[in-house]
């Protein structure tokens, strides 16, 4: 069938909207109608290049690409052997791939899945072959064996969550990564509780769920640190009771509340996590507390400096996670639920809606820090 995509096709370059041929399903794999994609850093992290499959992969510079991993869809058919899904089911995309068979899904960490760690390796992860291709006959890579920057793509069952068809597509397209990851780096991994002091760094469409869920686990203070002021009044709105714009202002105001204990957690989740963000969050974090780095770091990036005294002696813990240590199949289930409960805001977070067709004014948007969550509406 012939659909129509977003494309990159030159490192930096604009997003080029054009129509593409697509095979239908193989084994394992579903076809989608895209309803709405979530613009996030990571989308241009693949544009520029900063973001790329690893060495080994045999790749040029910059294989056309069709973007977006964050999404919503309606199935339209199903491949051979998948019964998981069927035509009409409503369904949200996940960019780790879940096969329920590895060391990592069978002892419950499924955001760890060895399929899932393939996810910047172009072709589709069920035999490694391509069902995009250009009018002229390039194989296209779809980003995170997603492409949610597409009208259609094809997707293995195992990138896919089905979700009630009761919820509105646009907002539950932010359960694909933004607001788990968000999330999920407050709650699971940094184990925030009643009564706590957390710092979130960054209060775009990943620090913002991780404001609100340290706000649905009680913490007392939350303290949001964005150099934009639009970012740092929405955080207010999601539960954020201080702000401040750089993380030497926020180090004064959290000595300050805190008499000089500082943050019992620290969510580290800019654009990009730069060499010296590290060692700032850690002066942020309290004694045994715990600072989460959540942002993309680049593959060049060395050595950060740290201060290991200050890390060892005051028994402080500093960790990664990915996908905010959710697992998909059940952590979107029950966010889902807390949206329905009114818990959750995701509505809230979509600051604008757009056109497939002006992706490159979205990106705009998402760069000039003038929108939380920038979404592509298909049925616009």
């Amino acid at each position: 069938m012939r659909s129509r995509a977003a494309i990159i096709r030159d490192a930096g370059g604009d997003w080029s909207v054009e129509e593409f041929e697509l095979d239908p399903p193989r084994a394992g794999e579903v076809l989608l109608q895209m309803a709405a994609a979530g613009l996030c850093h990571s989308d241009d992290h693949i544009r520029t290049g900063f973001l790329s499959a690893p060495k080994g992969a045999a790749l040029p510079v910059m294989p056309p690409t069709i973007g977006g991993h964050e999404g919503s869809a309606v199935v339209l058919d199903v491949g051979p052997g998948v019964t998981r899904f069927t035509p009409g089911d409503h369904v949200v995309t996940s960019f780790l791939a879940v096969c329920g068979q590895c060391r990592w899904c069978t002892s419950g960490t499924e955001y760890l899945c060895d399929v899932g760690a393939g996810t910047l390796i172009p072709g589709m992860p069920t035999d490694g072959t391509f069902r995009h291709h250009s009018l002229s006959g390039e194989q296209l890579r779809h980003t995170s064996k997603i492409g949610a920057f597409a009208e259609h793509t094809v997707v293995a069952a195992d990138s896919l969550v089905k979700i009630d068809p009761d919820l509105p597509l646009t907002s539950s397209a932010l359960l694909s990564c933004a607001v788990p990851t968000g999330y999920g780096s407050m709650v699971h991994r940094a184990g925030v509780r009643a009564g706590d002091t957390v710092v979130v760094v960054g209060a775009g469409g990943i620090g913002t769920p991780a404001i609100q869920g340290a706000h649905l686990c009680g913490a007392t203070r939350v303290v949001a640190v964005d150099p934009v002021a639009f970012k740092r009044d929405s955080a207010v709105t999601f539960g954020a009771t201080h702000t401040a714009p750089s993380v030497s202002d926020a180090l004064e105001l959290v000595r300050d509340l805190t008499r000089g204990v500082m943050a019992d957690a620290v969510v580290v989740a800019p654009s990009t996590i730069g060499d010296g963000d590290v060692a700032g969050a850690l002066a942020l974090t309290r004694k045994g507390g715990i600072c989460v780095l959540t942002g993309m770091a680049a593959p060049s990036t060395g050595a950060v400096p740290l201060d290991l005294q200050d890390l060892i002696l005051m028994n402080k813990t500093l960790c990664g996670t990915l996908f905010g240590s959710c697992n998909p199949r059940t952590e979107i289930a029950a966010l889902a639920q807390l949206y329905r409960d009114g818990k959750l805001k995701l509505d809230e977070m979509i600051t604008r809606r757009y056109r497939l067709d002006d992706i490159n004014d979205a990106f705009d948007d998402l760069l000039g820090g003038r929108v939380i969550r920038a979404v592509i509406d298909f049925s616009l």
